[in-house]
């Protein structure tokens, strides 16, 4: 299983790198999840759209889906070079939002429901609904052949419920949008937590993405790292970074 990072900020992009899009391959499958601002064009450098095999959405927050619309207009445009729709995987909960994944002749939505757990191509996806202000589900991603364990936990605040899909992880990716000194309502991870949740599920490797706008990277992995501990290799979000599991 490959990942290589799209785009990694949370909110808005900022410094020429777009928000939240992650592309996963595995024995020529190619799986987009989550669809954030600038996805397309840095999908574009590293594969043909119309290459995809489906896309998963964590949630329906614009710095996650923003690029939906476009990546339909391509399929639907340029759809004569493919001989099927692609399917968009997203929370059926809201029926609203789910309905504009199937677009006649280009897409199709596939819905599903916390604690489901779905086989797509060479992997099998378990959905644990996390702590948001609208229904946003972590992921637990494992790869048929090797057994790899990939989990995002999408966005949320701290929530010791995901450890029941976290526990020895090959690949920990967190939503880290704050530093430590983050006072008042969270509806997003800081270092330290991300870091201790780690250390708690006892993963190899953590990924801190979501990141802030403003502030030091370096800083935030420092944070992470202390929590961690030595176990723990932390890694920042990079735009098209690559992560071989």
């Amino acid at each position: 299983m490959k990942l290589t990072i799209l785009g990694f900020y949370g909110g808005y992009p900022a410094h020429e790198i777009g928000t939240s899009s992650y592309l996963i391959q595995s024995n020529g499958f190619n799986l987009l999840l989550d669809c954030g601002s600038g996805a397309m064009l840095s999908l574009e450098q590293k594969l043909n759209p119309l290459n995809l095999d489906a896309v998963v959405l964590s949630h329906y927050h614009q710095d996650h889906i923003a690029d939906v619309g476009v990546l339909q207009y391509d399929w639907q445009i340029n759809g004569d070079e493919v001989s099927k729709a692609l399917p968009i995987y997203g929370p059926k909960i809201d029926q609203e939002a789910f309905s504009k994944l199937t677009w006649a002749d280009a897409t199709v939505g596939v819905g599903y429901t916390n604690g489901e757990v779905v086989e797509i191509g060479p992997f099998v996806f378990e959905f644990i609904e996390t702590i948001h202000p609208v229904p946003a589900y972590a992921m637990k991603i494992t790869e048929s052949a090797t057994g790899k364990v990939f989990v995002f936990t999408a966005d949320t605040a701290y929530d010791e419920k995901l450890n029941t899909i976290s526990q020895n992880a090959d690949l920990l990716m967190t939503d880290t949008n704050f530093f430590n000194d983050k006072v008042g309502k969270k509806w997003h991870m800081t270092a330290g937590e991300s870091g201790r949740f780690a250390r708690i599920n006892h993963v190899k490797r953590l990924l801190l993405t979501h990141l802030p706008a403003m502030g030091s990277h370096e800083l935030l992995k420092q944070q992470a790292e202390l929590e961690a501990g030595e176990d723990v290799t932390v890694l920042l979000a990079e735009k098209y970074l690559k992560v071989i599991l």
